[in-house]
C-alpha cells in the first residue's frame, strides 16, 4: 500500500506538535512520561530562585522548581510550585527551605522531611517555607555591628587628634625637641660613666678581689658565731635568767610587804623617826664641836666647861 504525500506530511506535523509540546513542557519542569508529585510552598521573596532550579531531600536532587507565581490573596507573597519525581514518602509536616546554592549566587529548595508518624504529604499539598540565612546575609549581620564600632572608633580618634593637635603646639613640639636632646645628652653621659666604671673595675680588679675575700672570710666567721650560738645552751641560760628574775622580783615583793630588814627600814615608820632624830642630834654634836673644840680635845683640863648651846 502506497502511503501519500500527504498522509506523510500530516503524521510529520502530528509528530513535530506533540514533540513541541512534550520539549515545552519539559523545559517548564513538566514530564509528561512520568507520574511526579506536585507541592506547593508560600514565600515572601523568593530573590534569587528561578524555575527549574533543582529541589532535594537530603542533598539528593529529587525534582524542580516548576512554577513561581503571586499569590491571589493581594498579601504579595510568591507561590512557589514544586514537581517531585521521587517516590520517597515524608510527613505533611515537612518543610520547605530556601537556601543559598552557592558562593555565586542563585537559590534553591531542600524539602526537611519530618518524621512525626503523621499523614503522608499528598499531591497538591502546600508545604511550610522557611528560609535558611546565606553567607552574604550572615556576613552582612556580622558586618553591620562592626561598621557602627569602626564608624565611632574613627570618631573618637579624629577627636583624639584634634586634640593632639591642640596640645602640640609649636611650643610644646619645641620644648619636646628639647627634651629629646637632653635626654640624648643625658644617655651619652650614662655612656661615659659605665665607661669611667668599667675602667675603674679594670684598674682596681685585685683590690675589688682583696675586699671580696674579706667579705667571704667574715661571712664565714658570722656563720660560725651563729652555728656557735646555735649550739650553745640558750634554753638553760635563759631559764636560769628567767629563774633570777623570779627570785628579784620576790624579794622586791618582800621588801614592799615590809619583811626582813631592808622591809622594816622601809616600812616602819618608828625607826624612820629615830634614825632621823639621831641623825639631827649628831648634827648638832658635830656643829657643838665645831663650834667648841675646846671642850672636847683640852685633856689636861680637869676644869668641865659648861654647855652652851647657842
Amino acid at each position: 500500500m502506497k502511503i501519500s504525500r500527504e498522509v506523510k506530511t500530516a503524521v510529520l506535523v502530528i509528530s513535530g506538535l506533540v514533540m513541541f509540546v512534550f520539549l515545552f513542557n519539559y523545559l517548564k519542569g513538566n514530564n509528561l512520561l512520568d507520574s511526579s508529585r506536585t507541592f506547593y510552598v508560600v514565600y515572601d521573596n523568593v530573590e534569587g530562585l528561578a524555575s527549574s532550579t533543582p529541589v532535594t531531600i537530603n542533598g539528593l536532587s529529587v525534582g524542580k522548581v516548576q512554577e513561581i507565581s503571586f499569590n491571589n490573596d493581594g498579601s504579595g507573597n510568591l507561590v512557589v510550585k514544586l514537581l517531585v519525581d521521587s517516590d520517597f514518602e515524608f510527613s505533611k509536616n515537612s518543610k520547605a527551605e530556601l537556601y543559598e546554592a552557592g558562593l555565586i549566587g542563585g537559590k534553591a529548595i531542600a524539602i526537611i522531611p519530618a518524621f512525626d508518624n503523621a499523614e503522608n504529604a499528598k499531591k497538591g499539598d502546600y508545604l511550610e517555607g522557611t528560609v535558611k540565612a546565606g553567607l552574604s546575609e550572615l556576613v552582612n549581620q556580622r558586618l553591620t555591628p562592626l561598621q557602627e564600632k569602626i564608624e565611632t572608633m574613627m570618631v573618637s580618634a579624629d577627636s583624639l587628634l584634634n586634640n593632639l593637635n591642640d596640645v602640640f603646639d609649636s611650643q610644646t613640639k619645641t620644648n619636646l625637641k628639647n627634651s629629646i636632646a637632653g635626654l640624648n645628652t643625658t644617655i651619652a653621659s650614662f655612656g661615659e660613666t659605665s665607661k669611667s666604671l668599667n675602667n675603674l673595675v679594670e684598674n682596681n680588679q685585685e683590690q675589688i678581689e682583696s675586699a671580696l675575700t674579706n667579705v667571704e672570710t667574715i661571712t664565714s666567721n658570722l656563720t660560725k658565731v651563729t652555728d656557735s650560738l646555735a649550739n650553745a645552751n640558750l634554753g638553760n641560760t635563759i631559764k636560769d635568767l628567767q629563774t633570777t628574775i623570779n627570785n628579784f622580783n620576790s624579794v622586791l615583793a618582800s621588801i614592799d610587804e615590809g619583811k626582813g630588814s631592808i622591809g622594816k627600814l622601809f616600812k616602819d615608820e618608828g625607826l624612820y623617826n629615830n634614825l632621823k632624830a639621831a641623825t639631827k642630834e649628831m648634827e648638832e654634836l658635830l656643829r657643838d664641836i665645831k663650834l667648841h673644840p675646846k671642850r672636847y680635845f683640852r685633856i689636861l683640863s680637869k676644869k668641865e666647861i659648861p654647855y652652851n648651846e647657842d
